[in-house]
């Protein structure tokens, strides 16, 4: 694997953390619905329908953190899929 590549991932898994199957998949809507052109807080709403026990408590003084976050998951899930397999 390319140095360069490497360093992503590792500097990516470190930035996302350890995440069960259904945070991934709470995840995995939250930045389908982003990629959709939803705002974070429909997204989440989305995301917390589908999964509610991964649903996620936000209020003003939060969602700015929480909305970086998930654009960074989008740009990384964006970037994951670009790579080349194996």
């Amino acid at each position: 694997m390319d140095n360069t590549i490497k360093a992503y991932l590792d500097r990516a898994a470190e930035i996302i953390g350890d995440r069960t199957s259904s945070e991934i998949a709470h995840d995995d809507v939250v930045v389908e619905a982003l990629n959709q052109g939803r705002t974070i807080k429909e997204a989440l709403a989305i995301a917390g329908e589908n999964h509610p026990d991964e649903a996620i408590k936000w209020d003003d003084s939060n969602i700015g953190d929480i909305a970086a976050y998930y654009k960074y998951l989008k740009e990384h899930t964006h970037i994951i899929r670009m790579l080349p397999p194996g």
